[in-house]
């Protein structure tokens, strides 16, 4: 994942995967970046091959919980450039297509892009557990048929989370 801002936008570039352990540096950049006051997101997506449940569930996360009520922020936009046919159809199966624009070419940005470090920032166990969890329960409370598709995984993930969280506190 490489990353290039502007004045107003943040582009960035997958390439390979997306998969649950680039879904947390993924979240956290954004959420860095709404700080900092951007609101537009252009996620360049011409050489990613394939995203996962978890990286997916980000996606329409950071876009598909926004209050749009809340007048301290400004609607965050993502515009996805260049997805090939199977992120195409996972995210029309998974019943959040219409939550992004979608741009069949991607145009470069005025910077240069700086990628990200192999695994972003260090990222233990319980955040990528609990990153995961949230990811799914998003898909599912977006689309009521993803929820045969993601119940038993969030449960295990739920699961996990609990037992994660009791070892850290048994060992502090």
């Amino acid at each position: 994942m490489s990353v290039a801002v502007t004045e107003t936008v943040v582009f960035l570039k997958i390439t390979g995967r997306a998969n649950f352990t680039a879904s947390v540096s993924f979240k956290k950049l954004v959420q860095e970046m709404r700080q900092r006051g951007f609101t537009r997101f252009v996620i360049n997506l011409s050489e990613c091959l394939i995203m996962d449940s978890t990286f997916l569930g980000v996606l329409a996360s950071l876009i598909g919980n926004q209050n749009p009520a809340d007048s301290q922020q400004p609607p965050l936009t993502m515009e996805l450039h260049s997805p090939n046919q199977r992120v195409m159809d996972l995210l029309d199966n998974l019943g959040i297509l219409a939550l992004f624009n979608i741009v069949p070419n991607s145009p470069g940005p005025a910077a240069a892009f700086e990628p990200l470090p192999p695994n972003g920032m260090r990222v233990d166990k319980i955040e990528l557990a609990r990153t995961s969890l949230e990811a799914h329960r998003t898909l599912i409370a977006l689309n009521p048929n993803n929820v045969a598709k993601f119940k038993d995984v969030a449960q295990f993930l739920e699961e996990d989370l609990q037992r994660f969280e009791a070892e850290k506190k048994a060992g502090a």
